[in-house]
């Protein structure tokens, strides 16, 4: 009974995306997101990462990828209670020959989190997993958009 129930309101699991390339270069994919795309896209897709870009039906480039830390709120003694955390990166997909699969697009995610002076080594090590945990959302929506890309399209100039 909750087989049909779930298979009527269009519930199914998450398998591969659809993506519109068979092979994929994501430039200097050694560390930092470039490798966790990677690694998301060889277990997450039909796609294959190939390591040179001339083998490539697609290339990812990841234009600019930034962390910022602004204060958010302050105590009445001017220190801070709060800080806002950004992540931001652009990147693009194209196949390199003219022909856009996404066209350059920017993510932005942000977290907010308390800070005290009094627990600033469990402040310091809840900072470093929220940004974590950004780069990993960050990885989830750009699958999501090489999932909802067309074929790729001329760059109109």
């Amino acid at each position: 009974m909750v087989a049909l129930s779930l298979a009527g309101c269009g519930f199914h699991l998450r398998g591969t995306a659809d993506v519109p390339f068979k092979t994929i270069h994501i430039r200097n994919a050694k560390t930092g997101l470039a490798l966790e795309l990677k690694r998301n896209i060889e277990a997450g897709t039909r796609a294959k990462v190939v390591d040179e870009p001339k083998g490539a039906d697609a290339i990812l480039e990841l234009s600019n990828e930034a962390r910022t830390k602004v204060i958010l709120s302050l105590t009445g003694a001017g220190r801070v209670r709060e800080y806002r955390l950004g992540y931001a990166v652009t990147f693009r997909v194209h196949d390199g020959k003219g022909g856009e699969f996404v066209p350059p697009t920017l993510f932005e995610l942000t977290r907010d989190m308390t800070y005290s002076d009094a627990e600033i080594l469990a402040k310091e090590s809840e900072e470093r997993l929220l940004i974590r945990d950004m780069q990993t959302d960050m990885v989830q929506q750009v699958l999501r958009r090489l999932g909802a890309a067309g074929p790729a399209k001329p760059v109109v100039q």
